[in-house]
């Protein structure tokens, strides 16, 4: 079983983007400190839901303030970028890391990202197959050309090479954000592991990973690859002496950046959103999730990767908005929860 957090950048009431950014390099640092396996970096545009818009340039910085810790993307939101210009910053940090890179991909949403970005409501609803199939040839080939619909260019050579056959290197690890049966089928006819969101339970989680080994069997991938997915389950991760603390600290921090955050959104056509109840939201995470004292954490994560098949997780641990609140929380899950689960 690995762990890892997953950092947001939140920016809570009363902070600016800079402590957010602050508080997100720091934790990656103390993870690398703590023992956790990975720091998953989320991107989001002209929101304080997270303040991290570019997920590939601060996995660079970290990358180079750590040395023990992998640092994956989580994700890098793929219509609203050229898949050419990512998968060559992509085979940059592969490269200059030693292998220490995941790069994780999504569809996002119809926000206005799409209009500020020249990309259009097409590239989020029919595009993302496209952009996902040129981003993995150039991963994996030495040089690339397209004919597609969005996309088309002549061959041209991929420099700098993220996979070399003949030295038996791999490119970069891919996995791709799963959020329907749509992207599941997706991931699944490509041999790519999921990251599965913080929002729905172990059930759920479990259904999606049955429904992508259907699909990569029906698609002929090898029983190898597919018993050895390392599909990333993502959730929330406050520890406390008591799990009521624990559940306090969340309950008192997270319903009002969940509430700014999420009414930021604006989606590029003007159709209509279904809102969550931010406490109530905060509710359901913390039943879902290891949040509680470090045995209930360790015992909950044990189950959710028996039920689920899942290997991997990312931990949101900035729940309490509070720099060293965050950096004390990783310590705990590094010294008295992962030596439970090994």
């Amino acid at each position: 079983m690995r762990v890892g957090s997953f950092v947001l950048a939140a920016q809570y009431p009363g902070q600016g983007a800079g402590e957010a950014l602050h508080r997100a390099v720091r934790s990656a640092e103390v993870a690398d400190e703590a023992g956790l396996d990975t720091v998953w970096l989320a991107e989001h545009h002209f929101v304080p839901y997270g303040t991290c818009p570019s997920a590939v340039t601060l996995a660079a910085l970290l990358l180079g303030r750590t040395r023990r810790v992998r640092v994956g993307t989580a994700v890098s939101v793929l219509p609203t970028v050229h898949p050419v210009a990512l998968g060559e910053q992509a085979a940059l940090l592969h490269v200059t890391s030693g292998g220490r890179f995941t790069l994780g991909v999504g569809r996002g949403g119809p926000w206005v990202d799409l209009e500020v970005f020249g990309a259009g409501l097409g590239a989020y609803e029919r595009g993302f197959p496209e952009s996902l199939d040129l981003l993995l040839r150039w991963l994996r080939e030495p040089s690339v050309g397209a004919s597609g619909e969005r996309y088309a260019f002549r061959e041209v050579p991929v420099v700098p090479r993220p996979a070399d056959a003949l030295a038996e290197t791999p490119g970069p690890e891919v996995v791709v954000a799963c959020t329907s049966p749509k992207s599941v089928r997706l991931a699944a006819e490509r041999g790519l592991p999921m990251l599965l969101g913080m929002h729905v339970g172990d059930e759920e989680k479990a259904e999606m990973v049955a429904l992508w080994g259907r699909h990569a069997r029906e698609s002929g991938r090898p029983s190898e690859e597919i018993a050895a997915a390392g599909h990333v389950s993502a959730g929330v991760c406050q520890l406390a002496d008591s799990r009521s603390d624990a559940v306090e600290t969340l309950l008192k921090a997270m319903p009002g950046w969940l509430k700014r955050g999420l009414e930021a959104h604006l989606t590029v056509d003007g159709r209509a959103r279904a809102m969550r109840d931010p406490y109530a939201y905060t509710e359901l995470l913390c039943g879902l999730h290891p949040v509680g004292t470090p045995r209930l954490a360790a015992d909950r994560l044990a189950a959710t990767a028996e039920r689920t098949g899942i290997s991997r997780f990312a931990l949101l641990v900035e729940g309490s908005g509070d720099l060293d609140a965050t950096e004390e929380n990783l310590r705990r899950l590094g010294a008295e929860v992962l030596p439970r689960l090994r």
